[in-house]
């Protein structure tokens, strides 16, 4: 477990402990296992924005089990 943040299953984002839903697409599949931590703030001009598919700034994991 990387920290008591709870990542998405399905767009990596990282949820607050106390968020029942994904801050970026709403989906409720969240997980404590996960790994890595990388912050988008410019996704537009990002390389890495653009290799994990992502279009929205904020927290994302890099390795979600």
């Amino acid at each position: 477990m990387a920290s008591d943040r709870l990542a998405c299953r399905e767009c990596h984002a990282v949820a607050e402990p106390d968020e029942d839903t994904c801050p970026i697409c709403g989906s409720t599949s969240l997980t404590e296992d996960w790994s890595g931590f990388v912050i988008i703030s410019h996704p537009d001009e990002s390389e890495i924005a653009e290799e994990m598919e992502v279009d929205k700034a904020g927290k994302y994991a890099l390795k979600v089990r």
